[in-house]
């Protein structure tokens, strides 16, 4: 399958692209597939263009000082990166980073492309939408991190997983922002208040109705 078809198979509306005009600029698109863990994109490293997702999935996170990082979100295939997009229309460097989750195929697609491509309204739209619903997501974790306690957004967590999480506690403090030995603390709390019980990556919740109270209710 060429970039163009894979293109339009992840991502439907740039159908509303003229066909030739379409064939013509995916034609000349990096494709690349990586192998998990690659990094894709630096934070104050140069945008280098637009990912298109074509199969498996990109983990975008801000990193700190003292080396912890913040999880923002994932992108999958035929899902959009806003802060790709924020930097490659303002021409800023890019203020988070990215990894490969699993096996990942995407195309880049550069500046002049884009803009090109969103002369189509319905992908115009598709993109507006898509990023409008990803910047609500983040104004949801921006005020989970600024206002809400650490236990109780630990506790939302293990519940977004099923009854029974597989995950390392540097997983659930990556997605937290927090550190590892903070997460550990708050689960060996937990267990000892007979919420969860903790094995080797793994974490089963045995008081569902007690760990959703101190979820806030959910």
């Amino acid at each position: 399958m060429d970039a163009a078809a894979e293109l339009l198979a992840a991502y439907p509306a740039l159908r509303s692209v003229p066909t030739a005009r379409f064939a013509e600029s995916a034609a000349h698109l990096p494709v690349v597939s990586v192998s998990s863990g690659t990094e894709l994109f630096a934070e104050g490293q140069a945008c280098q263009g637009f990912p298109c997702v074509l199969g498996g999935q990109v983990r975008v996170a801000r990193g700190s000082a003292d080396g912890r990082e913040l999880e923002l979100y994932r992108v999958g295939p035929g899902e959009v990166c806003v802060v790709s997009a924020g930097c490659l229309f303002g021409g800023a460097p890019m203020t988070a980073h990215g990894h490969a989750v699993g096996t990942t195929r995407l195309a880049m697609v550069d500046r002049d492309t884009l803009l090109e491509w969103s002369d189509a309204r319905p992908w115009r739209l598709f993109l507006m939408g898509l990023m409008a619903e990803r910047l609500a997501e983040l104004t949801a974790l921006v005020e989970a991190v600024a206002f809400q306690r650490l236990d109780q957004r630990l506790a939302r967590s293990l519940l977004g997983h099923g009854p029974t999480v597989q995950a390392t506690h540097q997983r659930l403090a990556d997605e937290l922002g927090t550190s590892r030995e903070i997460v550990s603390r708050l689960l060996g709390r937990f267990e000892a208040q007979h919420i969860v019980r903790l094995g080797r990556e793994r974490i089963e919740i045995v008081d569902l109705p007690a760990l959703r109270q101190l979820a806030g209710g959910l």
